[in-house]
């Protein structure tokens, strides 16, 4: 029992991690044990590039490496280890930025479809962001109507992709000072695509052989993913489907009910699952499901897609991404519908042993042993009716062997860069103002980004939560993405009433203004949201005149996807301390670690860091910001003195 509790903290896990022993279904916990990481290529020792290797050049053990030892090591054609590692982690990056900014350029195509008239079903909700977005690409607005400015925006957001000169047009919104950085460096990304293909250029056998040179373009290629195809993804997905604001909601698997057709929606991009909501309310389908014996239709989510649906209808979340396989062991999944990113291989397998049908959705990721119903954003609303009839027809087919645990837990979600705006600063005087004075005061010490995935590498959702428990009990507010926000959930971190977990000064700001301590802010492209929110914490005065002043750090602590190191590496070039856990992907050589731990911090304001253990990251975290607040001059405590009306004079005399 011991060993399988190191597996997950949460008791539904482990209650049906047991139940798919039992059952013989073979998940991703059973696999992490069996399957052991290759300890050379955990560290980017491991070049793979041409077929003269692949070439493995490992640090020697139990001694201390010279660097002209090191030169020793290198592979066929000449690699030295500081490039292979270099090339590894720089395709990660392009990975990381191609599978977000992808999911951009398909939200921008709906946009444009929209627009034009060509995508019945869907329509501008957001009137306000759409014009706001607008004025920052310079797009007329006069007396024209929403179509025509909406065609303009979808016809600008597609060539972002594809631009081969100039530079991504949300850089604009950066602090002034970063911008003028950037374009310093040389690393102002020109077009989203191009960028990631000079990546996989670069790192093709004989061409870049300088490591910091292969970094310069990592840098370059994750600020095209931060501040050009997630922020695209994330604000027209605004425009479309609604800013979202503060929701409540319930996660874990004991959303899914015993009575009703379950449909858990699973993937990255919501463009049809926010069709399936709107159709699984639908009165004929609900009396089609009642015809088949069920009470009714429950929606649930898993992994990002799960995020957008839950910020903008309430949909509960059935977990994170270690818990999608063990939400069919339930034996209460009729349909479990996927689109992209996150998925794993696994699941048709896992199926067979119930009654579960497994949907693809996407032309770019199908699945062996899974049905394949084509989303049609034409079409998008007959799409989404096939997916549910095909829920519902299943539902007569589900056997006997059904346990849906107890587990759910409340929660408050939706706190967008606007909703956080007008809660500090109310309707007429929407404002960082209030965050900016709390964190001068101190009753705030700083700020913290906790996101990303999951590793069945460390103990499910223990690594997120202890950090999170240790940040917040040291008044640092978090904000969270993703996978990371759901671990906080069902740890009860995300409610008003959690403000008992988080220090004096925390709470106090907590209780005034009705926020939790740690704050959903969205799914994982939406940590552009974060990139706007200490933008406007620079611009609001008091904290420095560039996003590296500021008392705020970022962490990735269970992560194991090329996003999460696309996501990472964008934050640092934005001027950002930032910290994963789990492994790192350059130990193997000591100069691209150095230069990503240390030298970054010079050229860009913020560097990586390397930390497994959760409280000692978190103090990496809340060091770093007493590090900015003394170079503020903040770090002191301020008496509060209520000034007579003698001691005013006094002042005006002065």
């Amino acid at each position: 029992m011991a060993e399988e509790k190191a597996k997950s903290i949460d008791s539904a896990s482990l209650k049906m991690i047991d139940k798919a022993a039992a059952d013989g279904a073979n998940t991703a916990f059973d696999r992490a044990e069996t399957m052991k990481p290759c300890p050379i290529g955990m560290v980017g020792s491991c070049c793979k590039n041409c077929s003269m290797g692949p070439c493995r050049v490992p640090l020697p053990k139990g001694k201390e490496e010279t660097p002209e030892e090191a030169k020793k090591r290198r592979g066929v054609c000449g690699a030295t280890a500081e490039t292979i590692a270099a090339r590894n982690f720089i395709r990660m990056v392009a990975g990381g930025a191609a599978a977000h900014s992808d999911h951009g350029r398909g939200v921008a195509e709906l946009f444009l479809a929209v627009a034009r008239g060509e995508a019945p079903g869907y329509e501008v909700r957001d009137e306000q962001k759409l014009l706001q977005v607008a004025l920052d690409w310079g797009v007329e607005i006069g007396d024209r109507s929403n179509q025509e400015i909406a065609t303009e925006i979808g016809e600008i957001a597609l060539k972002e992709f594809g631009k081969q000169e100039g530079e991504v047009l949300f850089l604009k919104r950066a602090p002034l000072k970063r911008q003028e950085l950037w374009r310093k460096q040389g690393v102002a990304p020109r077009g989203i695509d191009r960028e990631i293909v000079e990546i996989m250029h670069r790192t093709h056998m004989g061409v870049d052989q300088d490591y910091k040179n292969l970094l310069k373009q990592g840098v370059r290629a994750s600020i095209a993913d931060g501040w050009g195809g997630s922020m695209i993804a994330t604000e027209l997905q605004d425009i479309l489907f609604g800013t979202p604001a503060p929701v409540l909601g319930q996660v874990n698997l004991g959303v899914l009910k015993k009575d009703e057709v379950n449909i858990i929606i699973h993937g990255h991009e919501p463009l049809l699952s926010e069709m399936i909501v709107a159709v699984a309310q639908e009165p004929d389908m609900i009396k089609l499901a009642k015809s088949k014996g069920a009470n009714g239709i429950n929606l649930a989510g898993i992994c990002c897609t799960a995020n957008e649906i839950l910020m903008r209808h309430g949909v509960p979340l059935a977990g994170n991404m270690l818990q999608q396989e063990l939400a069919l062991v339930t034996g209460a999944v009729d349909a479990m519908v996927v689109d992209v990113q996150c998925i794993m291989q696994s699941l048709p397998d896992i199926a067979q042993c119930y009654h579960t049908k497994i949907i693809t959705t996407s032309p770019k990721a199908k699945i062996p042993g899974a049905v394949h119903i084509e989303f049609d954003e034409h079409n998008a609303v007959e799409s989404a009716r096939a997916v549910v009839k095909a829920a519902i027809e299943n539902f007569p087919k589900r056997g006997s062997n059904i346990d849906i645990p107890e587990e759910r837990t409340d929660l408050v979600a939706g706190f967008s860069h606007e909703t956080i705006n007008y809660l500090l600063g109310g309707l007429f005087r929407a404002s960082y103002r209030p965050l900016n004075d709390n964190i001068i005061n101190g009753r705030i010490r700083g700020v913290a980004g906790v996101v990303g995935c999951n590793n069945p590498r460390v103990t499910h959702d223990a690594v997120h939560v202890a950090m999170i428990k240790e940040l917040i009990k040291n008044d640092v507010l978090v904000v969270q993405t993703g996978c990371s926000a759901m671990a906080a959930a069902k740890a009860g971190l995300l409610t008003p009433e959690a403000a008992r977990y988080a220090g004096e000064g925390l709470a106090s700001v907590c209780e005034a203004v009705g926020i939790p301590p740690v704050l959903h802010v969205g799914s994982c492209v939406d940590n552009s949201r974060i990139l706007m929110a200490v933008t406007a914490m620079v611009k609001d005065g008091g904290l420095g005149d560039d996003i590296s002043d500021l008392p705020v750090a970022g962490a990735a602590p269970e992560w194991m996807s090329e996003k999460a190191i696309s996501i990472g590496q964008y934050f640092v070039a934005s001027g950002v301390f930032t910290v994963f856990g789990v492994n790192w992907p350059t130990l193997g050589s000591k100069e691209v670690t150095d230069y990503l731990f240390k030298d970054m911090e010079d050229i860009y304001g913020g560097m990586w860091a390397f930390e497994p253990d959760p409280s000692k990251a978190a103090q990496l975290l809340i060091a770093h910001s007493d590090t900015k607040r003394q170079a503020l001059g903040i770090d002191k405590a301020r008496e509060r003195v209520l000034y007579d009306m003698e001691m005013r004079r006094e002042l005006d005399a002065v």
